[in-house]
């Protein structure tokens, strides 16, 4: 059965044939056609000469005000982009009107205020530009920053080292990252046998391989009459071509060579080029020179700069000829002398010289010049003699002409100079410095009459005085001298003449400088601003090393302000820190009769005679400070320290029942108990603590003796029972809760332990001490992993402690204490323990400088804080040599540390009592561990 057609047709008929096409429907999109819009789609447009729609529109003569004003609107463009939040839709207010002078002035002001105002934020904004990107590349640094001390290591690799370093290659290139030996294919016997037949063959058979190497081996002339190249003939062929080389540059007669070895160099110098720049810039430039030089022939700079030209051409000789030609044109020009002298020959340059001294005998830098150009001191002198002729009154001429003369011809030609300058300072008293005391002072008085208003002439007139001990006359001058210069309209500058003072003092003049600061301190200081303004300027003067201006400050300051405590202690200080002990005693004696109820200021006396070794005189110093602080907690405590450090214990009892009796703090009870505690009399001790905690229950140093005392006899009962009364008592104590926790730890009951901890963060949060116990509690059962976690709980909550950090970058596995490191410095800056665990870290490294410096930064911030010198003397100990470790003592001494936890935990140990700084040092380095 056959299919009809019509059948087939409806069939194979596409089901979107007669149908429309759907709504933005591109015929041929899929394939990267684009569509298109035709006039037939829009509609039809207006040509451009039509004409208006407006042409119906009345005669502008008979249209109202209004339909102005209506079309006017209608024209403004109402866009967003041209609206202006301060002219709206209409642009500028004042548009229309002209922009005249006034205009232009008004923005003048305007634009001058925002720049004043723009330089005003100006220091501020670039410091906080610097900030951010110190910032930015302390949390970013470079790779080469960070890998900087791997590259100082370098210097330490040897040359063989250098040598040995194997190449890298290509990683992507497999020849090179699998090199093979280059395989060579030897020439087989057979051939070299064909084409040597015999020992004296001489020719080579161009049909075989070898021929291929010799080139020109087809060439006929060349084959021998078998065949054959001949290699004797090859030799004489190169050695005619040769000879004919040759004989290209030598005399067939002579023999003797045609070419001119200095010609050929003079040729080969012509041809190197001086200057390289454009030969077309050269010209233009020669040509707008010699304008300039024909319009304004009397023009130095025209001459001078043509002369330069030619010279940077390599055209010296023009340039000498050009400069010349400016000198005859323009002889008074000192310029054109002076460049016509450079560009010439030395011995030209004298003679350009002298011509220039006779056209302008009165030019100092022709002078000077010529001088220089002589060689011998002797001309030298000549000419400079020869000027002062010329010019007397020059400066600049006396002062070279001196400095080539010995003394007393110096001192003649000074004394002509004077005269000649009588207003010259320095001629005045390069003068005094080498006459004789008597004229000496002559000189500075005529110096003072021809120039009043010069502070040095008097400054210098004082220093003379001092010099020749008459100490009583310095005063004297430096007071007229603010006298006589104020007289005379000068403005007396006290920060300058204090800066003279510090000069003189640097300068050995002691007398000069006290003069100085006792006249002008209080010159233009209003009374209500005298002690603070003092107190700065002595201040100033010590980071100065000025300190004998700064004596002289105190001392002013003290006459003006005896009564205040606050002067003398900053005068004891500095006198203990730069000045004797005779005069740090001589201080504190005036200072206790002004100021007897100032309890610091008799300590330092005491404190001084005693480590001076005079006992009985610390006794009779605080004796008398009883009699003025009768009931002074500080003096008792300081006599009894005084009596138990030179081991009269008995003395020392009897003053500590008398401050009993008089003053019973809860210092004094603890002393009272920690003395009987040190002679190793527990019943004694405890019989007083029981009295004290009776009347003082809240001081937790009691209740922390009472237990330490228990557990020292091992019952660990009452000491369990003596820390938590006190923690009732004092639940902000930290110590007693840390003594309660280690108490549950020593008796093996490791969860109490970390249940009384817990107890106490819930009791006083955001504790760092308390964190820190109970991460050194799993540290210490062998628990680093819960440790680790509870690091990260307690920088949570203590976010900026530097004992957290500090822990935390040892607990980092090695490869990571670095980064922690960085973290720990990012969050606590200038935290001490955070510099000493980094310290400990380039310690563990092996890295000795860094280390030192890092110890000297911890120290730097706080001196107080004693692991850090212990630390330091312990690497030295290790590393370091006997002079270093000598230093560290001796600067701990200085700064007496009290701080720090194996500090504390040496100098407070109970069987320590009574050592003294360099023991309890020695004794902590002992146990500071050795990073790893």
């Amino acid at each position: 059965m056959t299919t009809p057609p019509a059948a087939l047709v409806n069939r194979n008929k596409k089901h979107f044939l007669g149908i429309p096409a759907p709504l933005g429907y591109v015929a041929g999109v899929g394939r990267g056609a684009t569509g298109f819009t035709t006039r037939s789609d829009i509609g039809p447009a207006r040509d451009a000469n039509d004409v208006s729609d407006d042409r119906h529109a009345p005669p502008a003569a008979k249209r109202t005000k209004k339909q102005e004003e209506e079309e006017k609107e209608e024209e403004e463009d109402l866009n967003d982009s041209n609206y202006d939040e301060f002219s709206g839709y209409g642009g500028s207010l004042f548009s229309k009107d002209p922009y005249d002078k006034d205009d232009a002035e008004a923005d003048a002001i305007y634009e001058a205020i925002d720049k004043r105002m723009d330089e005003k934020r100006k220091e501020y904004r670039e410091k906080r530009l610097r900030e951010e990107l110190e910032r930015y590349r302390q949390e970013r640094p470079k790779i080469q920053q960070q890998f900087s001390d791997l590259k100082r290591e370098l210097v330490k690799v040897s040359d063989d080292e250098w040598r040995n370093v194997p190449e890298v290659g290509d990683a992507r290139n497999k020849k090179q990252r699998n090199p093979r030996a280059e395989k060579f294919t030897p020439l087989p016997d057979s051939v070299l046998a064909r084409n040597l037949g015999g020992e004296s063959s001489n020719a080579i058979d161009p049909n075989s391989g070898l021929a291929s190497m010799v080139p020109g081996v087809t060439t006929p002339g060349m084959l021998t009459p078998t065949g054959d190249m001949d290699l004797r003939k090859i030799g004489q062929a190169r050695n005619t071509l040769m000879n004919v080389k040759l004989s290209q540059v030598s005399d067939s007669v002579t023999g003797q060579t045609v070419v001119d070895p200095k010609g050929y160099l003079t040729d080969l110098q012509s041809m190197i080029p001086t200057y390289g720049g454009d030969i077309n810039d050269i010209k233009k430039a020669r040509l707008l020179l010699k304008s300039v030089r024909e319009t304004n022939p009397n023009h130095p700079p025209a001459w001078i700069a043509s002369a330069r030209l030619e010279e940077v051409t390599g055209k010296v000789q023009a340039a000498r000829n050009l400069i010349m030609k400016g000198c005859e044109v323009n002889p008074q020009s000192e310029d054109l002398w002076l460049e016509a002298a450079r560009l010439n020959p030395s011995d030209t340059s004298k003679a350009v010289i002298a011509q220039a001294a006779r056209h302008i005998p009165t030019s100092v830098r022709i002078w000077i010049k010529a001088a220089d150009l002589e060689d011998e001191t002797k001309a030298k002198r000549r000419v400079f003699r020869k000027a002062l002729e010329h010019i007397p009154n020059s400066v600049r001429l006396w002062k070279a002409a001196v400095e080539l003369e010995n003394p007393e011809d110096a001192r003649i030609l000074l004394s002509r100079a004077v005269e000649c300058c009588p207003t010259a300072v320095e001629l005045w008293l390069a003068l005094a410095r080498l006459e004789t005391y008597e004229n000496a002072r002559k000189v500075l008085n005529k110096a003072r009459e021809n120039i009043p208003t010069d502070k040095q002439i008097w400054t210098t007139a004082a220093k003379l005085e001092e010099a020749n001990g008459n100490h009583h006359m310095v005063e004297k001058i430096i007071e007229r001298a603010i006298s006589s210069l104020s007289s005379n309209g000068v403005e007396i500058n006290r920060e300058q003449w204090l800066k003279e003072g510090i000069e003189s003092e640097k300068g050995g003049h002691i007398h000069c400088c006290r003069a100085i600061t006792k006249v002008i301190i209080g010159y233009g200081v209003e009374p209500e601003d005298q002690k603070h303004t003092w107190m700065e300027d002595a201040e100033n003067c010590t980071n100065q090393g000025a300190y004998e201006c700064a004596r002289a400050v105190y001392n002013i300051a003290l006459a003006t302000f005896p009564g205040k405590k606050s002067i003398w202690l900053r005068a004891a200080y500095l006198e203990k820190n730069h000045g004797t002990r005779e005069s740090l005693e001589s201080l504190l004696q005036r200072a206790v009769a002004h100021c007897p109820k100032s309890e610091v200021l008799w300590l330092m006396g005491a404190k001084s005679k005693w480590l001076a070794g005079d006992v009985p005189a610390a006794r009779g110093i605080l004796s008398l400070a009883f009699q003025a602080n009768p009931n002074s907690e500080e003096i008792w405590l300081a006599a009894v320290k005084l009596e138990s450090e030179n081991k009269e214990y008995e003395r020392a009892r009897r003053l500590l029942a008398k401050a009993r009796g008089s003053a019973p703090t809860p210092r004094v009870m603890m002393k009272s108990a920690k003395l009987e505690w040190s002679l190793n009399d527990l019943d004694a001790a405890l019989t007083l603590l029981d009295e004290a905690i009776k009347v003082f229950p809240d001081y937790s140093k009691l209740w922390m003796m009472y237990g330490q005392i228990y557990e020292q006899r091992n019952d660990l009962n009452k000491a369990f029972d003596a820390y938590n009364s006190g923690i009732k008592k004092s639940p902000d104590s930290i110590p007693l809760w840390i003594l309660l926790s280690r108490l549950e730890e020593k008796k093996g009951l490791l969860t109490k332990a970390r249940s009384v901890l817990e107890k106490a963060r819930l009791k006083n949060p955001k504790n760092d001490q308390l964190w820190l116990e109970a991460i050194r509690v799993e540290l210490r059962a062998g628990m680093k992993e819960i440790a680790n976690s509870m690091m990260a709980k307690a920088l949570q909550e203590c976010p900026n402690s530097g004992i957290l950090w500090a822990e935390s970058i040892f607990l980092e596995p090695r490869p990571q204490r670095k980064t922690k490191s960085v973290d720990a410095l990012k969050k606590c800056e200038h935290d001490p323990n955070v510099l000493l665990a980094v310290s400990r870290l380039f310690w563990s490294e092996r890295k000795a400088n860094k280390c030192r410096e890092w110890f000297q930064r911890v120290l730097k911030i706080d001196p107080d804080l004693g692991d850090a010198w212990a630390n330091w003397l312990r690497f030295e100990q290790l590393h370091g040599t006997k002079e270093k470790r000598e230093e560290i003592i001796q600067r701990c001494l200085a700064a007496e540390p009290h701080h720090g936890e194996l500090w504390c935990s040496v100098s407070k140990n109970i069987k320590n009592v009574g050592w003294n700084t360099e023991q309890i040092l020695i004794a902590v380095a002992k146990e500071v561990p050795i990073p790893i």
